[in-house]
């Protein structure tokens, strides 16, 4: 990951607001970068327990496109020991000025489109994905200097992982937050149906 992970500042002001007639694929293609771009939004995944409590984390926007929202991760993680279980989940990214919530059903990705994602992580990223682990994160510092210089020594162009795993959400509502320092803020709220998107603009 490389520059500002939160994207450029779109502070109030900065562009026109949110109309309830938008169509929503118009604004996320406004509001998010070309998948292409090698500078990735961090979201946070919202997710509920087995246990029942929610947890958070953040992750990196891979892409998304018509489907929806890609995010990949570790197999062997807590968030998709979750996700498997309960895949209602949250994402929420923020920009100065703006932020947009999408809740929606988790799936796991297509083979083809985690290969993609993976060949477009950044180089500390791909290693990352081989070197994450419990076992690695326990070894002292020195140690784990030494073994990601080797790892990385020794796999200029690693495969992924076999715990390399991605999932896509498919988005059940989309909200759009937009605040201004002269005025109240609001939401610009889009809600799936069987016919299309509904709209309803909401208090801030």
């Amino acid at each position: 990951m490389s520059g500002n992970p939160i994207g450029p500042d779109v502070s109030a002001g900065a562009a026109a607001e949110v109309s309830a007639s938008a169509d929503p694929a118009d604004l996320l293609g406004a509001w998010l970068p070309e998948n292409d771009d090698p500078v990735r939004p961090l979201m946070t995944l919202s997710t509920v327990s087995a246990s029942g409590y929610p947890d958070a984390r953040t992750v990196l926007l891979s892409e998304f496109d018509d489907s929806g929202f890609y995010f990949h991760t570790d197999s062997r993680s807590r968030k998709v020991a979750d996700v498997t279980a309960n895949p209602r989940v949250a994402l929420t990214l923020i920009w100065p000025g703006r932020q947009l919530v999408v809740q929606g059903d988790a799936t796991r990705a297509p083979q083809e489109e985690r290969s993609w994602a993976y060949e477009h992580r950044s180089r500390y990223l791909q290693v990352l994905a081989w070197l994450n682990t419990p076992e690695f994160a326990a070894l002292p510092l020195e140690r784990r200097l030494a073994e990601w210089a080797e790892f990385s020594h020794a796999h200029p162009h690693p495969a992924p992982p076999v715990t390399w795993d991605g999932f896509v959400v498919r988005p059940v509502r989309l909200t759009f937050w937009e605040g201004n320092p002269e005025t109240a803020s609001r939401r610009t709220e889009f809600q799936r149906t069987p016919s299309g998107w509904s709209t309803a603009i909401l208090a801030g």
